[in-house]
């Protein structure tokens, strides 16, 4: 038997208190049965110390905020100095009805807005084709033209608010569609502000709300790129969107990783269209998911910039400090909200809120109880935004900038993040980028098979969802719901109907040809786009003359 001083002199502190404290208690009182995992199934240690953290290196991993890799933040202060946005979600049936949402969301205190479109508006289809039947203004606000758009903005100042529009494939028409609003109300571009998504490597991935194929779509936003190099400087070109991936299926590793990889991508495609890496990147900004796992998710946020910072400065060679520099969204998960005891979301938003707060996010937007059920009423809105101004002003998080750095626990969970997405990254370089992965159905099969897990755990009751699988009230009463009938359908259809008869055709013709000879060519397509949208041409009449250039994609399903 080794003597007790060897003992002590070859044991770590971990391990002498497993022997001498823990294995008499589990003698006694053994823990309870089950797989101690986070919610994406990484096994966690009961106990993390300094010896968990032997491959840390505080000057390599960042001990301070505003200092790269920026681990703790990109800004010294933190939230001393400036709180996150908080920026709500909304979008419904017309552009009046929407506009009354954000009148009611800025009265109430809402720093920025962000737009929901309906299905049809982001397929690229006008509310008389066919496939929009029945989804005209339910899930979003229907925008057919630059008419709606001055609707949806009436009363708003777009030089003094920053907005958020998620939109992917029609996003250059619809982005067009607010600069042309703008510059009416006599606003200058180069100093309007907001963001839109603009992410179609994702919906690849995980949304499928594609139009164009890859490679035409990619094109569409290197456009946007040099345009707003040029005309639009403070505008953030492009969102990348790791949040639909997550809502998706995928692990918050997975969700890192494609999320990032998809943003190299982007850089790698600006790069190759003739800009510089400084010129365009520092307008780019991330959108991330806020899952129910309290520290993974504080890691995740953590790891990203990390991440971020070094693959600028080492692959791509940037030198400002902005392109550096992660900037995130937040949203709270969509996916973890329950139509079964929907009050019990309430508690499920703050904690996923608190959480992107502890991990530094830049905005947030925080769901609302009854999104399992519709989209939310003006009074789960209000709740879900006082959620955050709750935990901005009563909390005291807001005091300390990254208040769990130096966590052992929240520290490995950085470092193992940032392990599983270079894992990611490399397989990724190997198949030739993530235009070819998402050809080859790489991330697409990844997600698939964490949601088949997740699906399983929760089924298997070894992941606990409150109020479904566990706790369940067989007496719950129904709430309020909000509910979009046909006549915001009706209205728009009539709209539409006039707009055709009274716009100048000749003119829409004339600039929708415009557009699919720069299509057919290598002129930036923002231009031409501008000039259909002055003309009063539809969002659906704008996709079409790119898919008579371009054609539809049709996803192969791989196996």
């Amino acid at each position: 038997m080794k003597p007790a001083a060897a003992v002590t002199r070859t044991e770590t502190a971990k391990a002498k208190w497993e022997r001498e404290v823990l294995d008499p208690v589990l003698k006694r009182s053994p823990e309870r049965l089950g797989a101690f995992t986070t919610i994406s199934g990484r096994p966690i240690d009961r106990l993390y110390t300094s010896d968990d953290l032997q491959d840390f290196d505080a000057e390599r991993d960042g001990t301070a905020p505003g200092v790269f890799p920026y681990t703790r933040g990109i800004h010294p202060t933190g939230y001393r100095g400036k709180l996150w946005t908080m920026r709500q979600f909304a979008g419904f049936g017309t552009p009046e009805e929407t506009n009354e949402r954000y009148q009611q969301l800025l009265s109430a205190g809402g720093t920025g807005l962000s737009v929901a479109f309906d299905l049809p508006t982001l397929m690229g289809r006008d509310p008389d084709h066919p496939l929009s039947l029945g989804e005209v203004g339910k899930c979003g606000v229907s925008i057919t033209s630059l008419a709606d758009m001055e609707r949806l903005f009436k009363g708003i100042s777009l030089a003094d608010i920053t907005t958020s529009m998620t939109i992917n494939s029609p996003a250059p028409m619809l982005f067009a569609m607010y600069l042309v609003v703008a510059e009416q109300q006599g606003a200058d571009w180069k100093t309007l502000s907001g963001t839109i998504q603009n992410d179609i490597l994702k919906e690849f991935i995980a949304q499928k709300e594609y139009i164009f194929p890859p490679r035409p779509s990619m094109r569409l936003i290197t456009d946007i790129f040099q345009f707003c190099a040029k005309d639009v400087p403070r505008w953030n070109t492009i969102s990348v969107s790791g949040y639909h991936i997550r809502e998706a299926g995928s692990t918050a590793v997975q969700e890192l990783a494609f999320t990032l990889r998809d943003g190299i991508e982007y850089v790698q495609w600006g790069i190759d269209a003739g800009l510089d890496v400084d010129e365009f990147v520092p307008r780019m900004s991330f959108f991330f998911n806020a899952h129910s796992d309290f520290f993974e998710e504080i890691a995740k946020y953590r790891a990203a910039r990390k991440i971020w910072a070094r693959v600028m400065r080492d692959r791509f060679g940037a030198k400002d400090e902005r392109s550096l520099k992660l900037r995130f969204h937040t949203q709270t998960a969509g996916v973890s909200l329950t139509a079964q005891q929907p009050y019990n979301n309430v508690v499920r938003t703050a904690l996923q809120a608190l959480a992107a707060v502890l991990g530094g996010t830049n905005s947030l937007h925080t769901n609302s109880l009854d999104e399992a059920l519709s989209l939310p009423t003006a009074a789960a809105a209000t709740l879900a935004l006082r959620t955050q101004q709750v935990i901005a002003a009563e909390s005291g998080v807001t005091n300390v900038v990254d208040p769990l750095g130096g966590s052992y626990f929240v520290e490995r969970l950085t470092l193992d993040m940032e392990e599983g997405a270079y894992k990611y990254f490399d397989a990724i370089d190997r198949m030739g980028g993530m235009v070819a992965a998402v050809e080859a159905g790489f991330p697409q099969r990844e997600i698939a098979e964490a949601s088949y897990r997740f699906q399983q755990a929760v089924e298997s009751k070894e992941k606990t969802i409150v109020g479904v699988n566990a706790y369940v009230d067989p007496n719950e009463a129904a709430i309020p719901i909000l509910y979009i009938d046909d006549q915001a359908s009706d209205r728009q259809l009539a709209r539409l109907e006039e707009l055709r008869r009274t716009r100048d055709q000749a003119r829409v013709s004339e600039t929708l040809a415009a557009l699919k000879t720069a299509a057919l060519g290598t002129d930036n397509t923002m231009y031409p786009l501008l000039d259909c949208v002055r003309a009063y041409a539809t969002v659906g009449e704008m996709c079409d003359a790119l898919r008579e250039v371009w054609g539809e994609y049709e996803e192969v399903p791989s196996i």
